[in-house]
């Protein structure tokens, strides 16, 4: 870890972070217990659904706790790789285009979801019925309607549902760190928080052809609406399409407006207002939708502001270095992947009282600071809940689906209600916590 203290030094002071900034913590077990699946004596059984770059790396990061019997994905050559590679498929596993036929195997105990967005929450919710635990990636949903299923989903069937927002698990510990500086008052009170995610992609017209034939198109769109195959629009590039994400809001807002919401104690509610302040679309749109087909749709450049009912403000930007920033009464933290700075009284103070590692654990529902799929696995095994829950997942994520219903209605302002989770006043705005979806692919709880 890197620690950076003082706004205007330019040295860095690079210390361990178990030496200094935080009392010592155990060191990860690399042990997890089978006792939660159905084969209790045996290593648990997996399948890949969506073997992308993403998903075969969270694959391969599950490969130590459990073995893949299944891989699948709407691209043979996709599911072929997963396959054949030494750390998911072993050449062994069983190769599907369809994930139906995944879930209907008996003997998979737990399944990792990495598809595009849009297809997160149908699998999610059919594979917790089906009654396998689940890792699914981020943003888990599409809209905030998926959002409220999943939640009730969740809690009738008892699955585990661990989101892939690596930092509430992170190698470094800096968001831990800043979590609970901020949750222990060591800054005083919070007078604004800043997520700084970067902007999005313009791109476009790009030319329509005819989808490879390893791929099946129809499959991929899922829910979306029928559109020709632009090769822009698939895999890494999807989430430069409304149609499929949300872009850098649901992207990256995913990890730092989660950390923000989760560091101010706000994880079971949400703001009462958003306001935007700068809203940038590639393209024209109409009632919140894009008017053209042929090009990168989601917002390019914004500034949001998501105020709490205490009045505590946490502004999504585009503009300003990657990170989040708390700024309080009594210093600022600003953390990012690689480092955290401390400004004013924060530093003296962790220097003489260390955040003790009690803290640190009782953010992660008791479990040890091991690392995120560790995490999944330990609460499979003890059915406990995992640090990157659905319930305040959904929550933080309904900031971000809010900032660009916002956006896409003109930049007007939204009032919402966290308990009743609804738009007030604004039937418009209201209507698109939801999507028409195809028929045959609907999300249904």
């Amino acid at each position: 870890m890197v620690v950076r203290t003082g706004a205007k030094r330019r040295d860095f002071l690079r210390i361990a972070a178990s030496s200094a900034l935080l009392a010592p913590w155990g060191a990860p077990t690399g042990k997890v217990l089978g006792a939660g699946f159905q084969a209790k004596n045996e290593r648990p059984r997996l399948a890949l659904i969506g073997a992308g770059g993403q998903g075969s790396g969270d694959a391969r990061g599950a490969s130590r706790f459990g073995d893949f019997i299944a891989v699948c994905d709407v691209d043979k050559h996709h599911a072929e790789k997963a396959k054949e590679d030494r750390r998911i498929g072993k050449g062994k596993a069983e190769t599907f285009g369809d994930y139906r036929k995944v879930l209907d195997l008996k003997d998979v105990d737990a399944v990792i979801v990495g598809t595009p967005d849009h297809w997160h929450s149908k699998i999610t919710i059919e594979a917790m019925k089906a009654g396998k635990d689940v890792y699914c990636e981020k943003p888990l949903t599409l809209t905030i309607d998926e959002g409220k299923k999943l939640c009730k989903v969740a809690k009738e069937t008892g699955r585990v549902l661990q989101v892939g927002t690596q930092q509430r698990s992170d190698h470094n510990k800096v968001f831990l760190l800043a979590v609970a500086m901020v949750r222990g008052g060591r800054i005083g009170k919070i007078k604004k928080v800043t997520a700084a995610i970067g902007g999005g992609p313009a791109g476009g017209p790009f030319s329509k052809e005819s989808a490879p034939p390893e791929l099946d198109w129809d499959m991929w769109l899922g829910q979306a609406p029928k559109v020709d195959y632009i090769k822009q629009r698939c895999h890494a590039d999807f989430r430069w399409w409304y149609e499929y994400s949300g872009g850098k809001l649901t992207d990256w807002g995913a990890h730092h407006v989660d950390i923000g919401t989760w560091a101010l104690g706000k994880e079971h509610t949400g703001p009462r207002t958003i306001e935007v302040v700068k809203g940038e679309l590639p393209v024209d749109f109409k009632n919140g939708y894009p008017t053209v087909d042929d090009k990168y749709n989601t917002t390019t450049h914004f500034l949001v502001r998501a105020t709490f009912a205490d009045g505590t403000p946490l502004v999504i930007r585009d503009d300003t270095e990657n990170g989040v920033t708390f700024e309080g009464e009594k210093g600022r933290i600003f953390v990012t992947r690689d480092r955290i700075d401390l400004d004013g009284g924060a530093v003296a103070a962790l220097y003489k009282d260390p955040v003790p590692e009690a803290m640190l654990r009782e953010l992660r529902n008791g479990k040890p600071l091991d690392g995120h799929m560790e995490n999944f696995f330990a609460c499979c095994a003890d059915r406990g809940k995992p640090v990157s829950d659905v319930w305040t997942h959904h929550r933080a994520l309904t900031t971000c689906h809010l900032a660009n219903i916002a956006i896409r209605l003109g930049g007007r302002k939204l009032n919402w209600d966290p308990d009743k989770e609804q738009i007030i006043g604004d039937a418009e705005a209201d209507a698109m916590q939801t999507r028409p979806q195809r028929a045959g692919f609907e999300v249904t709880a």
